[in-house]
């Protein structure tokens, strides 16, 4: 058993548990924004407001990219809209509730952290297996990091169910 003073230096300095949590409540508080905007977006015409939304910062949006993501917007349902806002607004859920129990060292939010960036693990391989991306593969190396880092050091940082 380790001496009371470094336990709670471990507890107190833990900068990559840190950024860890920096991520997990950025990316919530995004996704809140993106459903936001969702929302906003069910019942108007979704190519609409994209274009809308390039002209505002001033980007054209007759470039062959934009033309061609638009069309794909168009496609879009209010249903298909509805559920991805819903999906969204979830996940931004579980993600603050996860950066909250990071925060608090709770046990339970290491564990769901760990499941939470696994589960997309075989994903992200899939899409690199298929066509490979740097960003793809920062996002893989990013949640391996993450994996590793919190089952490495679940002992040091987490305080078990049993009170410790």
């Amino acid at each position: 058993m380790k001496p009371a003073s470094e336990t709670s230096f471990v507890k107190r300095r833990a900068p990559t548990l840190w950024f860890i949590i920096g991520m997990k409540i950025g990316k919530g508080l995004l996704l809140i924004l993106l459903a936001a905007g969702l929302y906003k977006l069910v019942g108007r015409d979704v190519g609409d407001a994209f274009d809308q939304l390039l002209r505002w910062v001033n980007i054209d949006p007759g470039r062959q990219f934009f033309v061609k993501l638009g069309e794909q917007l168009d496609k879009i349902t209010p249903s298909n809209l509805k559920w991805f806002a819903s999906g969204s607004l979830l996940y931004a859920l579980l993600l603050l509730v996860e950066g909250a129990g990071l925060i608090r060292r709770s046990w339970w939010a290491m564990w769901l952290a760990i499941g939470e960036s696994a589960f997309f693990i075989p994903i992200e391989i899939f899409e690199l297996m298929k066509d490979f991306s740097w960003l793809m593969f920062s996002i893989l190396a990013i949640n391996g990091v993450i994996v590793a880092y919190l089952v490495v050091n679940r002992d040091k940082l987490f305080r078990h169910h049993h009170g410790k």
